[in-house]
């Protein structure tokens, strides 16, 4: 929780000194994007995340670290060979523009173009709500809902993340990664310290279950 409050001061200060973002020029802007994130910022490809109504200050930092991960070989940021050559082309007035559109469009009740064919079982989904909203404090595991809310909007002042309606398949994804420490531009290494401590059946169980929010 100590983490989560030094996140949350320092981030509001950054906030603070960027520029203004311009969403009208968004569309323009994310002509390539549209390829894997859906015109309309609903993916249907696998492995790429939606994005339509995500939290901008999030998507801002997301390209920064892309970005950073590029630059530096993967030892800092968020390496993503794809996104990181994407967001060379930009500048930080572009990734404001392309953040503040997104996070204004639309999720038409969920971010997911493909969700799972099917409602997971009932004790699987019990399995993940239970970790989501309650965490297991034997294990230190803190809940998800601390940091993206009840109904898993995220705190978008803060940049935590919409995680309701995600694809299913980037859920895991980023949760695996977080666990194996191939992705690491997490807030002061909680997602990292969370993961694991989760094995492959919570993964999956919490993955359905933020899919399933919606």
């Amino acid at each position: 929780m100590k983490k989560l409050v030094l996140f949350i001061v320092g981030w509001s200060v950054c906030l603070m000194v960027w520029a203004q973002e311009h969403p009208e020029a968004g569309p323009e802007k994310v002509a390539t994007c549209s390829a894997c994130h859906g015109l309309a910022g609903v993916s249907s490809v696998p492995l790429s995340p939606s994005l339509a109504g995500q939290n901008q200050n999030y998507l801002l930092r997301q390209l920064l670290a892309f970005r950073a991960g590029l630059s530096g070989n993967g030892e800092q940021g968020r390496y993503d060979p794809v996104m990181g050559a994407m967001t060379m082309a930009l500048d930080e007035q572009d990734m404001r523009d392309i953040a503040a559109y997104y996070a204004g469009l639309p999720e038409d009740g969920s971010q997911s173009g493909v969700q799972s064919d099917s409602m997971p079982p009932e004790s699987e989904q019990e399995d993940g709500a239970r970790l989501y909203h309650f965490g297991d404090r034997q294990r230190n595991i803190m809940a998800c809902s601390a940091c993206h809310g009840p109904s898993g909007k995220g705190i978008a002042s803060s940049g935590f993340p919409d995680v309701s309606g995600q694809r299913e398949d980037y859920l895991k994804l980023q949760l695996h990664k977080f666990r194996d420490g191939s992705r690491h531009n997490d807030l002061n290494g909680m997602m990292q310290d969370i993961a694991r401590s989760l094995a492959d059946k919570e993964i999956e169980s919490l993955a359905d279950y933020m899919t399933h929010m919606n």
